[in-house]
């Protein structure tokens, strides 16, 4: 591996085990290195989308993403998985009924594997939205909110001020992962905090998560087990999690 090369990805391993970090922290780990040089290796890495440049520093895709990574990246791993998962969830959905579809890459296959009839669906998705758009009877409504170049959705104030004016009859949510002393978690402080004003408008809360989260560690807790009311998996979910499911009367499906 080239110099620069093992130096940009030493700069990677830094921000991503920090989630945050200034320019002057990045400096101290490479003192031999100039300033000019860092600037240029945080708009190489920038591009590449394997950090993200922000003002005085950086900060792991995943703090931004506030999910499991990359919307482009996740679309092409757990395959088999997201569509057995959005299959079931599909099955879920009743006619007239109003849904909010969280964003994530099992939420999209979602998207697109609901049925032609009359629901009305919010999103904060921008690839929601677009499968969406197939639909004739559906009436599908993008919440506001900044536009996260990463995820593809939408975040921030904005969107927890529309939320907080609406009522769900099912909620399909998104999760990085889950831990029995944090319940479920994501990467994001705002993209939790709008997961959460979308639990308290929704009269149901079924959450998308393949086995592989499970156990995974994140930053910021999005809610307890006992505050869903369904968990749709792809039959891979540890005796463990099942378990306390059951305490808490959660479904699995």
């Amino acid at each position: 591996m080239a110099a620069v090369d093992e130096r940009r990805d030493k700069i990677v391993r830094l921000v991503n085990a920090e989630g945050s970090v200034s320019f002057a922290q990045i400096k101290a780990a490479f003192p031999e290195v100039s300033d000019m040089t860092l600037r240029t290796d945080l708009k190489v890495l920038d591009a590449d989308r394997l950090i993200v440049r922000v003002h005085g520093g950086a900060r792991s895709v995943e703090t931004v993403v506030g999910t499991d990574g990359l919307i482009d990246s996740r679309s092409t791993r757990n395959v088999d998985a997201k569509e057995l998962i959005a299959s079931k969830a599909a099955s879920l959905v009743r006619n007239d009924t109003t849904l909010f579809l969280d964003s994530g890459s099992t939420t999209t296959v979602l998207a697109r594997s609901l049925p032609d009839q009359r629901n009305i669906v919010f999103t904060n998705s921008v690839t929601c939205a677009v499968e969406l758009a197939r639909l004739e009877h559906t009436r599908a409504i993008l919440i506001g909110g900044n536009l996260n170049r990463y995820s593809l959705s939408l975040y921030g104030g904005r969107s927890v001020e529309d939320v907080r004016r609406l009522n769900f009859d099912q909620l399909f949510l998104g999760v990085t992962s889950f831990q029995s002393s944090s319940g479920f978690m994501c990467g994001s402080d705002e993209d939790a905090a709008l997961k959460r004003a979308c639990i308290e408008r929704a009269d149901q809360t079924i959450v998308l998560m393949d086995s592989s989260k499970v156990g995974r560690r994140s930053t910021f807790q999005i809610c307890d087990l006992d505050a869903v009311d369904i968990v749709v998996s792809d039959g891979e979910l540890p005796h463990e999690f099942l378990r306390a499911c059951d305490n808490a009367d959660v479904k699995v499906l």
